[in-house]
């Protein structure tokens, strides 16, 4: 069921450049339409475009099953359920935004991203304990790293131990009162400049970078879960594996979480294909019949 179409945050991708098998890289459309396809090769039955609503997992009902409500008014029954409805990335009002993601304009900061950095210069927009992270961390591989912050410090939403990391690395610069103003290049061969403004001097600033990451948050898509009070950590995403459950069961026996709405996951194409199969391997074992 997709509310959407199918492919979620990858099938909106411009460009995929880290997914095995396809050295040249792939449009997030035509990855997410290939496994469509293969999908419905195995009789996968689609829903497009099909809203959840909600879900019912009291287990009262006479059939003792999990019910689905959706927007239309269906209900639809099912043994076990798998979120996979991932996460809106919040993204800043910049002209061409979506032009460079995936060629360019990263929502994390991973191996694969420090390597196309190096030695170059980067930009990364945030202040939270997940924007000072990646900044320590794509420091040891880029020349300079500029943070732009809309506030005066980090001092109000960073954690100290991370401020003094960040004051100590000599390759991270921060500046403060700046917002991202807008995009520069060609999509068809990435990103090649940005620009930010200083609310507090006026100033607009050019930087020939080819990387630019965000980091200033997302928003799980777990509304439809919360009849139901599926366990979540503090931004609302799905917590998984505790209190005896299977890896990736929610604290709501049979209801799996995969992908960008699981609480910890990687927010990589390959990591939730990795869970998905997983998933499968873990619901086999909840419907097995007790010996």
């Amino acid at each position: 069921l997709d509310c959407r179409a199918f492919g979620g945050q990858a099938g909106a991708s411009a460009r995929i450049e880290n997914y095995l098998g396809f050295p040249t890289g792939i449009s997030g459309q035509a990855l997410a339409g290939r496994a469509f396809v293969q999908a419905q090769k195995f009789g996968v039955e689609m829903l497009i475009p099909v809203e959840v609503v909600g879900l019912d997992c009291a287990r009262d009902n006479p059939d003792g099953a999990l019910h689905l409500r959706l927007a239309d008014g269906r209900v639809l029954r099912a043994r076990t359920v798998v979120a996979a409805s991932g996460a809106r990335y919040r993204r800043p009002a910049v002209p061409r935004l979506a032009e460079f993601e995936g060629r360019g304009v990263w929502y994390w900061a991973s191996a694969i991203e420090a390597k196309l950095c190096s030695q170059q210069e980067v930009a990364l927009v945030g202040g939270g304990n997940s924007a000072g992270q990646a900044a320590v961390f794509l420091s040891q591989h880029a020349a300079k790293v500029s943070v732009l912050i809309r506030g005066p410090s980090l001092a109000a939403s960073m954690s100290r131990y991370l401020i003094e990391r960040i004051e100590a690395t000599p390759n991270i610069v921060l500046h403060p009162y700046t917002e991202l103003l807008r995009l520069d290049g060609d999509p068809a061969t990435g990103l090649a400049g940005a620009f930010w403004h200083n609310r507090q001097s006026g100033e607009d600033y050019r930087c020939d970078t080819h990387n630019v990451f965000l980091f200033i948050g997302a928003d799980p898509e777990t509304g439809w879960l919360q009849d139901c009070g599926a366990a979540v950590d503090h931004a609302g995403f799905v917590r998984t594996g505790e209190n005896g459950a299977a890896p990736l069961e929610s604290s709501i026996a049979g209801v799996f979480a995969i992908g960008d709405v699981r609480s910890g996951s990687v927010k990589r194409v390959g990591g939730a294909i990795g869970e998905g199969a997983a998933a499968v391997a873990q619901i086999h074992r909840h419907l097995a019949p007790v010996v």
